[in-house]
């Protein structure tokens, strides 16, 4: 295993159990204390976790924690990998759609060079750069203008202006958090706004998120929960939890990573 997938898989033990200790992360992946150590130490820096004494714990997200795009990339891989691809199925030749900014989004972006005559509208930097980089020249690519936000996203009025203008068939919306309570959520106040205008461009609104981001809030609402005509979600969400987005939400999909 690389380095890199090993930091991811110790993160997502993190995730799913609050913590980990040195001596069970040896056990688990077969190397040494001080490779596990380097390992966490990276994790750390890139502040997706707490070092602690003889392990690591989760850092508790705040309303308005925006973690960079690089450090999200690295996070749920394989449950982003199943989302997206469920997620391009729904993609029909011809259509004009819109993707948000996320890293499951551009992931998403990679499975799309594939689709013939798509129109592309993307506050997305990463987004717009994978479609621009297969050449394509029955694709269109629309980048909005913007100011640039920690997940490579653009917002603002630049952004906000070219959108409202726009009509397109489906939305991929990659949030920070879903509740019930406070619906789809950023923690960012721009790309609040941004999105709003992204979801009411749309005649259907997907949202693509794994089961990390359940009951996570961010400082702004998008949209409530009822207005997704279908979430994409993965196996690691609780029956709980799916039972109650499949309540709120037009249809919801659960794959397996």
């Amino acid at each position: 295993m690389l380095a890199p997938q090993r930091q991811a898989a110790i993160l997502d033990l993190v995730r799913r159990h609050g913590g980990v200790r040195v001596s069970e992360l040896v056990r688990e992946f077969g190397v040494s204390d001080m490779t596990i150590r380097r390992d966490l130490e990276t994790l750390a820096d890139r502040g997706l976790l707490a070092k602690v004494h003889g392990g690591a714990t989760i850092i508790g997200p705040g309303s308005t924690d925006e973690p960079g795009f690089a450090a999200k990339s690295v996070r749920q891989q394989a449950e982003k990998a199943a989302i997206v691809a469920r997620a391009a199925e729904l993609v029909r030749p011809g259509s004009a759609i819109a993707l948000s900014a996320g890293t499951t989004t551009a992931a998403l972006a990679e499975r799309l060079v594939d689709v013939p005559g798509l129109t592309v509208v993307t506050n997305s930097v990463p987004v717009a750069d994978a479609l621009y980089r297969s050449g394509r020249t029955d694709q269109t690519v629309v980048l909005t203008g913007g100011i640039r936000t920690p997940s490579d996203a653009l917002a603002g009025p630049f952004a906000d202006s070219a959108i409202r203008s726009l009509n397109v068939d489906l939305l991929f919306l990659g949030v920070h958090g879903m509740s019930p309570r406070a619906g789809l959520t950023t923690p960012n106040l721009m790309e609040a706004e941004t999105n709003r205008l992204l979801v009411n461009s749309a005649r259907r609104l997907i949202v693509i998120a794994d089961h990390t981001k359940w009951e996570m809030v961010g400082i702004a609402t998008i949209a409530p929960l009822a207005d997704a005509d279908v979430v994409i979600t993965d196996s690691g969400l609780s029956a709980e939890a799916q039972t109650q987005l499949a309540e709120e939400v037009g249809e919801l999909i659960v794959v397996t990573a």
